[in-house]
């Protein structure tokens, strides 16, 4: 790598701890069953996978905890994600809460995704704070797709931004930047890999 591309990445990470430039990451898995119809059996439980977000806690005891709530906050025990749903996500340790709500869900015989944003507590009345890690512009895509008698999983960040700056962040802006350089050094990687392995059923 050339100097000045080491310096421009220095620069940049400088920026994204201070909250002022983002990153965009991609985490997938693909698994290739032995023919379309084998494949497309095993699609629709990939689907049903996504969709119950409540299911995604027990993927291993190094996963965070999911909790779907409704519209207005009420908690979801059972059924599938739906747009405005709120997402209540604790991650492993002495964290607080992080909250995002579903922006979009899409669906089609050959794929299926919903995309959410960090935002505010649904259960509390700060209306000025995000109650994530990341600021509010940031974007995570979950995603199946059936192609031929392959099913990929993906789960894709956009824009993600650290959320270290008044009035978002609260009183959570230190934790803020540690959960999320710790998230991109390592720990986005271990959950999001156990999350699409088990969307592609590996």
């Amino acid at each position: 790598m050339k100097l000045k591309a080491i310096v421009e990445q220095i620069q940049h990470e400088s920026k994204v701890v201070q909250g002022e430039a983002t990153k965009d990451m991609t985490y997938e898995s693909h698994h290739t069953y032995l023919d379309e119809s084998a494949a497309k059996e095993a699609f629709a439980n990939s689907v049903a996978k996504l969709l119950n977000v409540n299911g995604w806690s027990d993927l291993s005891s190094l996963a965070s905890d999911f909790a779907l709530y409704d519209s207005i906050g009420r908690q979801k025990h059972a059924g599938p994600v739906e747009i405005d749903d709120f997402i209540q996500i604790g991650l492993p340790g002495p964290t607080p809460e992080n909250w995002v709500r579903v922006i979009s869900l899409s669906r089609s015989d050959n794929l299926a995704e919903f995309t959410v944003q960090p935002c505010p507590d649904p259960l509390a009345s700060k209306p000025d704070q995000i109650d994530h890690f990341f600021a509010e512009q940031a974007r995570s895509t979950f995603r199946v797709k059936l192609s031929g008698n392959t099913i990929s999983a993906f789960e894709i960040g956009q824009h993600e931004s650290i959320n270290n700056q008044q009035p978002q962040a609260g009183e959570r802006g230190f934790i803020n930047t540690i959960i999320a350089e710790a998230g991109w050094l390592f720990y986005q990687k271990i959950q999001w890999k156990l999350l699409t392995d088990y969307l592609v059923h590996l």
